[in-house]
């Protein structure tokens, strides 16, 4: 008789999480949703007229994780925990999400240089109706960027799909003069509370 060891299953396509995951020994399953052809619409990551930013990346988390648990009912999937993440950027209240040009993210390195900014990741898990959200808030001081510099950091092509425009586990790691907080939540996954909600579903955890 085969055991089914314990699972969850991964609600994003982010190598960064995949790696966060691993690092800390957690089995997971990705669960692709642009796989499913009759599957919900895409999360709606717009942000709501005078939402804030904590609610905002709360909310699309909790709805990937939601889609995600859908699209496994849908496919028959032994039925494991979801998780979803959503990391956002937020400077005086402003959501920087990411870029949809290389000249956006010049306009949000621009404003982020020389300034502290935080970084607010969400982490969701569903299973049945079972849903339970945490968040993760950081602060990030960025070193003055000058023009050159910026454009230097362009060519390496970091900035795209990165909220705010850029990954801190890659070259603009040196553009951190202080961080206060999560650095895995900064990349995408705070692992502390990953593992906190991982516990309340009575998952196996380090």
């Amino acid at each position: 008789m085969r055991i089914i060891q314990p699972r969850i299953y991964l609600a994003s396509q982010s190598p960064r999480r995949r790696e966060l995951l691993k690092q800390i020994g957690i089995n997971f399953e990705m669960l692709l949703l642009r796989s499913d052809p009759r599957r919900n619409p895409e999360v709606d990551e717009t942000p709501h007229a005078g939402e804030q930013p904590e609610s905002y990346v709360k909310r699309v988390a909790q709805a990937k994780a939601e889609a995600g648990y859908a699209a496994l009912r849908f496919r028959n999937l032994p039925s494991f925990p979801v998780l979803a993440a959503d990391t956002t950027v937020t400077l005086d209240g402003r959501i920087f999400g990411k870029p949809d040009s290389a000249e956006h993210a010049v306009d949000m390195l621009r404003q982020l240089s020389g300034t502290e900014h935080q970084v607010l990741s969400a982490v969701a898990i569903a299973l049945d109706a079972h849903v339970e959200v945490a968040l993760s808030t950081s602060t990030v001081r960025f070193v003055m960027l000058s023009e050159e510099r910026i454009r230097r950091y362009l060519h390496t092509r970091e900035y795209a799909d990165k909220a705010g425009g850029y990954a801190i586990q890659g070259q603009a790691g040196a553009f951190v003069e202080y961080l206060s907080g999560s650095y895995s939540g900064v990349m995408g996954l705070p692992l502390f509370e990953t593992v906190q909600l991982l516990q309340r579903f009575d998952y196996p955890t380090p």
